[in-house]
């Protein structure tokens, strides 16, 4: 079971310092994740953790040509961590070692199709479709029950760039979160990639997107970008916009807002693209379920009279079970083993009007909302609305430079 609060990290200074403070902030926790994925890569693909990081050096330099303050970063994670680079290069590469077919020809054995489920669902709500007037925007992040206490809630502050707040694994430097201009990014797997062409990592595309202080230069870096492998991100900024963009690594689709409410999960709603069309079968079939039940369950928030009611019907609704285990509210499967359990790791729900950030630690049925210690905007970019009681019942000091609480 998931921990019952997530660890809470804030990190600054140059690129390098930030990441030697957040690798001695999570040692242990990105030790744990090394073993986990040493041991989870070794029975799904017959590959060693050692081949794993040499064949993961072949994105050091596009990373390092792209954003080489991230690679500064990574190494910096690696030193507080007592790790190698090309460990926690792995680590951040580790979708794109699941996706791509070329590791599986390392190995005598090819993963089987099950091997690689994804499940996230993401959502954005706002105007007539959040009740309230504000704007929300969050997602249940499903993914392998083993990582869970590898998952920690990491702040970045990095003037003049927008301040991150991220739910991500331990090493990672990038994944679904907001920053201080008021940006959310939230993001599904597709899987899949269409050649041999060495694209970017999902981690560094994601805090790259995170890192733009506008919805544009947010979308501009999804545009200019060559991924890896396919992955949908959905943005929504605080003025109340959101769009979502199904990008692979041979085009993009895009779809925006009904009535102010956008669900995406881990199947092509934009359309499918041409490379695939022929053949294509949704990666996770549940997505096909979870998408209509998340839209039904969200669409309660259109009678919500504030910030709470909003926080607890997305709660409610992204709950949900239909097709437990592998419903919106995902659970292990005890019909697979350990190794191959899948969890919601992460509810998280941000509100972008007052910058508050809840999340759960784990699946949302049977955990309470985590607030964060920090607003979003409390950085560049960051224009905080006053809140009397806030100012007398939070202390700024909750949150410690490179520590947990």
């Amino acid at each position: 079971m998931a921990p019952r609060s997530l660890p809470v990290i804030e990190i600054s200074g140059s690129p390098r310092e930030r990441g030697r403070q957040y690798g001695e902030a999570v040692r242990p926790q990105l030790h744990a994740a090394l073993g986990y994925y040493g041991e989870a890569f070794g029975q799904s693909a017959g590959l060693t953790w050692d081949r794993v990081t040499a064949r993961a050096e072949r994105w050091l330099a596009p990373v390092d040509a792209y954003a080489p303050d991230l690679v500064d970063e990574m190494r910096g994670i690696a030193d507080g961590a007592g790790v190698s680079l090309l460990d926690v290069l792995a680590l951040n590469a580790r979708g794109e070692v699941i996706y791509d077919k070329s590791f599986a020809s390392m190995s005598d054995e090819s993963p089987a199709a099950d091997e690689v489920p994804d499940g996230c669902t993401s959502f954005a709500a706002y105007g007539a479709a959040s009740g309230d007037g504000h704007v929300y925007a969050g997602q249940n992040w499903d993914w392998r029950a083993g990582v869970a206490d590898t998952v920690v809630m990491l702040r970045i502050v990095q003037p003049p760039k927008p301040t991150l707040i991220m739910q991500v694994e331990a090493g990672q430097v990038g994944r679904q979160g907001a920053n201080s201009a008021g940006i959310a990014l939230n993001a599904n797997g597709l899987g899949g990639r269409f050649d041999d062409t060495v694209g970017l990592l999902q981690t560094v595309v994601r805090r790259s997107v995170l890192d733009q202080p506008t919805i544009t230069d947010a979308l501009d870096v999804l545009c200019r970008t060559r991924a890896h492998i396919a992955s949908n991100a959905l943005l929504t900024c605080r003025e109340g916009f959101a769009i979502d963009l199904e990008t692979t690594p041979a085009g993009h689709g895009w779809l925006y807002p009904t009535d102010g409410l956008l669900v995406h999960g881990n199947h092509y709603q934009a359309g499918v693209p041409a490379a695939l069309a022929a053949g294509y079968r949704p990666m996770s079939s549940d997505s096909l379920v979870r998408v209509p039940r998340a839209e039904e369950g969200l669409r309660r928030l259109r009678g919500s009279s504030g910030p709470d009611e909003s926080r607890r019907l997305i709660k409610e609704a992204m709950s949900d079970h239909l097709g437990l285990p592998e419903s919106l509210c995902t659970h292990p499967d005890p019909r697979r083993p350990t190794i191959k359990h899948w969890t919601t790791l992460v509810s998280s729900c941000v509100d972008l009007t007052s910058g508050d950030y809840h999340v759960t630690a784990g699946t949302p049925c049977d955990r309470e909302y985590q607030h964060m210690p920090w607003n979003v905007y409390d950085g560049p970019y960051g224009d905080r609305p006053y809140d009397p009681e806030r100012e007398t019942t939070e202390d700024p000091s909750m949150a410690t430079t490179g520590a947990q609480r």
